[in-house]
């Protein structure tokens, strides 16, 4: 029986939780402010512990923040009636597990709850793997290993991951211009990958049939929930072969410096840690393609591993940019994609600015182009534009929900001819 200490100097709240847990077979504490709370803590050792921000003397921040100054201890959700992105930020960053609004639904208090209990037991029998050793691959039938030059039969079945700990960073959408959070959080497996924001309990999963729009960014959204400009993301999630994981984010993926790095830094700040669960990966066995072959165009053909070449060609100063990645792990992601940063030509900006786009574009997030030149930066890579539509395709491709074996061609593309071939891929396949 785990054992759930509520702390909120709350009567009526105090009792309400204690009724709603207790029936769920839990062992239910009760502190009123946060003295208490630790006196429990240290007596009782309790699995959660579920929060209230707003109290007396010695708040739920700071509680949170002596919580996790010494040894590990349990798992912390956070409730507060006056929430906003920038407390759950924090409370995330002091390592709370979770920050829920009140009121809150009874579904998803026990949701966050048994998610909660459920890390809280992973983390103690599960040691976390270095983010080159996530996602251990098996072979479903004799063959070599990725990458070598002979082609496996069959797919191969990977480990399902996670991240060990939730992690938090801030920013600002590039389309909505708004100031937004990202908060990720460890799912067990068989959850797939979930958006969600801090004020609702529904959830939009990152799969195929949730896209929405495919307008300069991806945006998916089911029930109310929306994510916009998720493909960075999940190219990240795709190159460390994350399976599981919950995206708590206000309404548009941040864009950070327009690249993925930040995403990289905070996956492996978080660590990645092999789950139970197996996931077979999509393997190619037929060249599937859209578009015209003097065109815009983007195919994949049968391979031993997966790949992008992209070529990109626009009058100058761009010119002529190709690029083959063949993807290794994590680290060549990291080295080779995943600093190459989102462009946009000085010329097209009044027209975003009238479609409502691109409001968060800035100096430091975007590489500006005008008719001569490169107006604001200088390139990280020679070839940084066609590296980045790589980017792209990695994240709109992980949309599929589970990790590819083929080798992509794509001239001229962007998400909308991305997400045209994943619908043929699973037509073709018998996906659907």
């Amino acid at each position: 029986m785990a054992t759930v200490l509520v702390v909120d100097d709350e009567a009526q709240i105090r009792n309400s939780l204690r009724g709603i847990l207790a029936e769920e077979g839990l062992r239910v504490l009760e502190a009123e402010d946060g003295r208490q709370a630790l006196e429990l803590i240290e007596r009782e050792h309790p699995e959660l512990v579920i929060l209230d921000i707003w109290m007396p003397e010695m708040d739920g921040l700071q509680l949170l923040q002596q919580l996790h100054d010494g040894a590990p201890g349990p798992e912390v959700v956070m409730i507060s009636g006056h929430g906003n992105i920038e407390t759950a930020v924090r409370a995330t960053k002091l390592g709370a597990f979770d920050f829920i609004e009140k009121p809150f639904s009874l579904d998803a208090l026990l949701r966050v709850v048994n998610r909660a209990l459920d890390h809280y037991a992973a983390v103690r029998r599960t040691a976390a793997v270095t983010p080159d050793g996530a996602g251990t691959a098996e072979t479903t039938a004799e063959g070599t290993e990725p990458h070598t030059q002979q082609p496996l039969p069959r797919a191969r079945r990977w480990k399902e991951c996670s991240i060990a700990r939730s992690v938090v960073v801030s920013g600002q959408g590039l389309h909505s211009g708004v100031k937004t959070g990202l908060i990720l959080q460890p799912l067990p497996p068989g959850s797939g990958i979930l958006f969600t924001s801090l004020s609702t309990d529904e959830t939009v999963p990152a799969q195929l049939e949730c896209v929405d729009s495919t307008g300069y960014a991806t945006t998916l959204h089911r029930n109310g929930v929306t994510a916009r400009t998720v493909e960075h993301l999940m190219a990240t999630l795709h190159a460390y072969r994350i399976t599981n994981l919950l995206v708590k984010v206000q309404s548009e993926v941040p864009i950070m410096d327009g690249s993925a790095i930040a995403f990289c830094d905070l996956i492996e700040n978080a660590g990645v840690v092999e789950q139970e669960g197996m996931v077979e990966e999509i393997a190619i066995n037929r060249r599937i393609a859209v578009g015209k072959e003097d065109g815009e165009a983007i195919a994949i053909e049968p391979a031993d591993c997966f790949g992008i070449s992209y070529t990109l060609l626009y009058p100058h100063p761009v010119g002529l940019q190709q690029y083959s990645y063949l993807h290794s792990g994590p680290q060549s992601f990291r080295d080779e994609i995943a600093p190459a940063r989102t462009f946009a030509f000085l010329r097209d900006m009044k027209q975003l600015a009238a479609m409502g786009l691109a409001s968060g574009g800035r100096l430091d997030n975007c590489v500006l182009i005008d008719d001569e030149k490169v107006v604001n930066t200088a390139l990280r890579f020679p070839d940084e534009f066609a590296r980045h539509k790589i980017l792209d395709i990695m994240g709109d491709v992980y949309l599929l929900g589970r990790p590819l074996r083929g080798m992509i061609t794509a001239r001229m593309t962007g998400h909308s001819d991305n997400i045209a071939l994943l619908r043929e891929i699973q037509r073709a396949l018998g996906l659907v």
